[in-house]
C-alpha cells in the first residue's frame, strides 16, 4: 500500500477532538471526540426538523420522521468523526462515506496500522490503495486542463472514495481518452464511465425564493448572510454578474449582485435594500420553513434536500464531494454530486442537512417527474470569499464594519492574529482563553474572538 504526501487539504478542522466541537454547532452532544470511541448519537429532537423537510425525505428517501431523525443525528456524528480522523490519520487518510439508512460511517485508509484508530473512534475501517490526497492531485491536474480547454463530450469528473479511483464520465471512451492524454493523466488511477448527461446551469431562472434578474430571468435565493451590517443572501454565479439587479418574490425591488464568480466556481452574493430582512429560513414550500442552525458539510452518502421557486422540496443523498462539471459555458470545479433532482429556475436555491446549510444549486441533468442528477456548491467557499456571515437561529453578532483605531493588543501567549486567514474548527487563544472559529476568515484589526461570537466560539 502506498503512502504519499502530496498536499493537505484545506480541511475545516485544526486537531483530531474538533469532532464533538463540531456536534455541539450541530446542536448534538454527548458523542465523543475522533479519538475514542463513545455511545451513539441521540436522535434529533422532533422539533428541531421542520415537518416539510420530514415528509420531503419520506417520499424521496423511505423514511418515517422517526427514521429520517435517527438518520440525520447519525449523519451529524459521521461528518464530526470524520473531520477529527482526516486531521488524525493525515497522509493515509482516503475518504469517508455513510451507507444505508441508518448512515454507518465507513473510513478509509492506506495504512492497515491505523483500522484501529478507525474503528475506536466508532467507524468502519477500510484499507484501500490510493490516498484521497494521490486521488484529488490527479482531479487537480484534470481541472487545470479544463480551464485551459473546456473538454468535448466529457459532461463530469469526481473523486469516487467508495472505489477508491477517480471517476471520469465521457459520452464516449474516445472523448475520455483525449481529455486523459490532453491533462498527461495516465488511466492508472481512472475509470471512464459511459454517460449521456448533459447538465446545464439551471438559470431559467427565503433560501428557496424565487428571486428576478433584471431584465429577465428567474433563479433562488440560497441561504441569508450578512457582512458587517448589510443584509443579503448567497446564490448561484451563472445567476447574475455584479452590478445585475434584482426583484424579490414579490416583484419589488430587492438588490444588487455585489460578487459573482461563474465559471471555475458558481457562487454569488446579493445585498438587498432596507427593506429586505435577512431570515435564518428555508421555504418549506407548505410544509413548514427550515431553520439554519449551522453550516456543518455532511460526508458521502447522506441525505441532503433542497429548496428551489421551480420545484419547491427535494431530497436524495450526496454521492461525491469535489466534482468537476462542464457546462455549456465552462467547467465548474469543487462542486457536490447529489442525486436530487432540480429543474430550471431552482439555481441558487438551497440545499440543506437536517438544519446544516450545505450549499447552492448550481446545475444538473433530468428533471423532477423522471429523476436527475444535481450539482451544489458548497457554502463555506462562498461565504470565505466574500467575508460573508451566515444567518442562523442563533442570531449571530456580525464583526464589525468599522473596527477601532486602536485595537487592542492580544495579551503575551495569545495566538489570535489579525490578518491571519483561519478555517473553520481551527483553534487560537486570546486573553487566557481558547477559541474554536465558526466560520472561514480572514482576522481583521479589532475582530478579536471575545467580540465576534459570530466567528469565534470559546472553548
Amino acid at each position: 500500500m502506498e503512502r504519499t504526501t502530496l498536499r493537505r487539504r484545506a480541511f475545516a478542522v485544526g486537531t483530531a477532538t474538533v469532532a464533538l466541537g463540531a456536534l455541539a454547532l450541530a446542536g448534538l452532544t454527548g458523542v465523543a471526540s475522533a479519538g475514542s470511541a463513545g455511545p451513539a448519537a441521540p436522535p434529533v429532537s422532533a422539533d428541531s426538523l421542520s415537518p416539510g423537510l420530514l415528509a420531503a425525505m419520506e417520499r424521496d428517501l423511505g423514511l418515517d420522521a422517526e427514521a429520517a431523525r435517527a438518520r440525520i443525528a447519525n449523519e451529524y456524528r459521521a461528518a464530526a468523526v470524520a473531520t477529527g480522523l482526516e486531521k488524525s490519520l493525515g497522509a493515509s487518510f482516503a475518504g469517508a462515506r455513510v451507507s444505508g439508512d441508518e448512515a454507518a460511517l465507513t473510513v478509509a485508509t492506506t495504512d492497515a496500522s491505523q483500522t484501529a484508530r478507525i474503528t475506536d473512534a466508532g467507524a468502519r475501517a477500510e484499507v484501500v490503495g490510493h490516498s484521497l490526497d494521490r486521488l484529488e492531485g490527479v482531479k487537480e491536474t484534470l481541472d487545470k486542463a479544463a480551464l485551459r480547454k473546456a473538454p468535448k463530450d466529457v459532461p463530469v469528473w469526481y473523486v469516487d472514495v467508495e472505489a477508491n479511483k477517480v471517476v471520469v464520465n465521457a459520452a464516449s471512451d474516445s472523448a475520455a481518452r483525449v481529455f486523459l492524454k490532453e491533462a498527461g493523466v495516465g488511466t492508472d488511477l481512472v475509470t471512464v464511465v459511459r454517460s449521456a448527461e448533459q447538465p446545464r446551469a439551471l438559470a431559467d431562472i427565503r433560501g428557496g425564493d424565487a428571486y428576478y434578474m433584471n431584465p429577465s430571468g428567474r433563479c433562488s435565493v440560497g441561504f441569508s448572510v450578512k457582512r458587517g451590517t448589510q443584509n443579503g443572501f448567497v446564490t448561484a454565479g451563472h445567476c447574475g454578474r455584479v452590478g445585475t439587479t434584482t426583484n424579490g418574490v414579490n416583484q419589488q425591488a430587492q438588490g444588487t449582485f455585489q460578487g459573482s464568480t461563474f465559471p471555475g466556481r458558481d457562487y454569488a452574493w446579493v445585498a438587498t435594500n432596507a427593506n429586505w430582512v435577512a431570515k435564518p429560513l428555508v421555504n418549506g414550500y407548505g410544509r413548514g420553513d427550515v431553520t439554519v442552525t449551522g453550516s456543518t458539510p455532511s460526508v458521502v452518502g447522506a441525505s441532503v434536500c433542497r429548496s428551489g421557486s421551480t420545484t419547491g422540496w427535494h431530497c436524495g443523498t450526496i454521492q461525491q464531494l469535489n466534482t468537476s462539471v462542464t457546462y455549456p459555458e465552462g467547467t465548474i470545479s469543487g462542486v457536490t454530486r447529489t442525486s436530487v433532482c432540480a429543474e430550471p429556475g431552482d439555481s441558487g436555491g438551497s440545499y440543506i442537512s437536517g438544519s446544516q446549510a450545505q450549499g447552492v444549486t448550481s446545475g444538473g441533468s433530468g428533471n423532477c417527474r423522471t429523476g436527475g442528477t444535481t450539482y451544489f456548491q458548497p457554502l463555506l467557499p462562498a461565504l470565505q470569499a466574500y467575508g460573508l456571515t451566515l444567518v442562523t437561529s442563533g442570531t449571530p453578532t456580525d464583526p464589525p464594519t468599522t473596527p477601532p483605531t486602536d485595537p487592542p493588543t492580544d495579551p503575551p501567549g495569545g495566538t489570535w492574529a489579525a490578518g491571519t486567514t483561519y478555517a473553520t474548527g481551527a483553534t487560537v487563544t486570546y486573553g487566557g482563553a481558547t477559541y474554536r472559529c465558526l466560520q472561514g476568515h480572514t482576522a481583521q484589526p479589532g475582530w478579536t474572538p471575545p467580540v465576534v461570537p459570530a466567528l469565534w466560539q470559546r472553548v
